[in-house]
């Protein structure tokens, strides 16, 4: 029952209609189900009362749209953060170093990157139902060959495929909501949807572990396999498409490409922010925290597990926060950019805590970084509203290849810096650890200093009039583009 508030009474007729397919969960009908139960002459026909069927209609909706997507994209985190466990395994087993572990790690995310905009594209065309179903079989294949590999080359491509099936889960489940669910309840869809996803990364820490001591890392990937190939049928069969008529009206408008995504000035603002912030907390949790637990804080293996699996509920239970919070202070008029940027600035105050060694227990700085990597919740949020819904998985390609791409470049970055220092037995000493997460701070908040630098510039305007004396301009003076509210609409494109 607690998901039937992400859509409010009596806005399920909101929603586009489904389209007729063999697959549909719904009878076939050249209307949606949705406003049939709406229907003021509905009762009449049926015998059940309105409010029944708008009952039932929403309960549908979230088991055909909402909670397939949200299986695929549990299975996305699971796989991107299954690395920190596996990896002892792993560096045991083949022989790996920091640089490698940090490579094999991090063409999760490469891969995943350089296929946002494609696959965003596909989405948009295709319908997330058909994407994501054949997607999942990729990562299916990924996950066979990873659990069979002989060599680090074999590992190295059978992730890459896992990054490449699962590079859609989460753009297919933000697609599925922009299109069936209402506008007001973006945010805090998104939330819950990023909040079930997360879960995943709280399996890949205590339950992970246990599995490894029970089947080995090769047996894991064997029910990771089956696994994905049942929520890859789940999802073709169970979630509805959506009709053409929006590919239709999008005819005569602009099409959306990568350049006009990424030349919006507003875009250009928050983007380097949410990627360098969220990108750099998957970097940490996928891997480098459950190392620096390891070598600076000298955990255990159980204690590092029970540490992680904390993180990962912190993370989840964050994403469903931060979804909620942005929606009422939406209704306070506050903007989500601006609640990014406090996130923001949280982590790196959390990385500084981590890195002067400021004594206070380290699950609280972590437990601020795993909550960084469930702020997609926010910027996902502002693209939504940013860009039209018919094109809404390319923009949020766009945003999600800076994330990953980040991430990647973070996480093999870390692993090469690491590297510099001589390892005693398989740990590294803290100032490795210190001096390249320090890197990761800078350039994080060099982010949050280019998204302030337009209210900087406007305070120190202000302050220069006070000392000269000068009046404040008129209300209706001119604005720099950057400073313009990212929830409106963009006068300098033509959808």
């Amino acid at each position: 029952m607690f998901l039937l508030f992400l859509l409010p009474p009596g806005r399920a007729a909101a929603t586009p209609t489904f389209a007729a397919s063999r697959t549909r969960p719904f009878k076939a009908a050249s209307h949606n189900p949705l406003d049939e139960a709406l229907h003021p002459d509905h009762a009449e026909l049926t015998g059940r009362p309105a409010s029944e069927d708008r009952q039932h209609s929403k309960w549908r909706l979230i088991l055909s749209v909402f909670l397939p997507f949200a299986a695929g994209y549990y299975l996305a985190y699971l796989f991107r953060t299954i690395n920190g466990a596996i990896s002892p395994a792993l560096a045991s087993d083949f022989g790996l170093d920091a640089a490698e572990l940090g490579l094999l790690a991090s063409v999760y995310f490469l891969v995943f990157g350089l296929f946002q905009i494609p696959i965003g594209a596909f989405l948009d065309r295709f319908g997330p139902r058909r994407v994501q179903g054949v997607l999942l079989v990729i990562a299916a294949g990924g996950a066979t060959l990873f659990g069979n590999a002989s060599s680090f080359p074999e590992l190295l491509i059978a992730r890459a495929m896992i990054g490449l099936g699962v590079a859609g889960s989460l753009m297919a489940g933000l697609k599925s909501i922009v299109t069936w669910f209402p506008r007001e309840r973006v945010a805090l869809a998104n939330g819950w949807m990023i909040m079930l996803g997360s879960l995943g990364a709280v399996t890949a820490t205590a339950p992970t572990d246990w599995l490894l001591e029970s089947v080995g890392w090769r047996g894991l990937f064997g029910i990771l396999t089956l696994a994905t190939v049942l929520v890859s049928g789940l999802v073709y069969i169970v979630a509805p498409e959506p009709v053409a008529e929006s590919e239709t009206a999008a005819i005569d408008r602009k099409p959306l490409t990568l350049r006009l995504i990424y030349s919006d000035p507003r875009f250009l603002r928050v983007a380097p922010l949410s990627a360098a912030c969220i990108g750099s907390s998957w970097a940490f949790q996928s891997l480098w925290a459950s190392a620096w637990l390891t070598d600076v804080e000298g955990l255990d293996r159980q204690s590092r597990a029970a540490h992680m699996f904390l993180m990962a509920l912190v993370l989840s239970l964050g994403a469903l926060l931060l979804g909620a919070a942005a929606d009422r202070l939406r209704k306070r008029s506050i903007r989500t950019e601006s609640f990014l940027a406090c996130v923001g600035g949280l982590l790196i105050l959390a990385e500084f805590v981590l890195i002067l060694r400021i004594p206070l227990p380290s699950i609280l700085p972590w437990s601020m970084v795993s909550i960084a990597g469930a702020a997609t919740v926010l910027s996902f949020a502002v693209v939504a509203d940013y860009f039209p819904k018919e094109v809404a998985a390319r923009a949020n390609g766009g945003l999600n290849l800076l994330h990953f791409g980040w991430a990647f470049l973070i996480q093999y970055g870390i692993g090469l810096v690491i590297e510099q220092w001589p390892s005693q037995d398989g740990h590294y000493p803290i100032a490795a650890y210190q001096a390249a997460f320090g890197l990761s701070a800078v350039l994080q908040l060099a982010a949050l200093v280019w998204f302030a630098l337009p209210s900087i510039r406007r305070l120190g305007k202000h302050l220069s009039r006070l000392v000269i004396g000068e009046r404040e301009p008129p209300t209706g003076s001119m604005m720099h583009a950057t400073d313009l509210p990212v929830l409106e609409p963009c006068e300098g494109i033509e959808w």
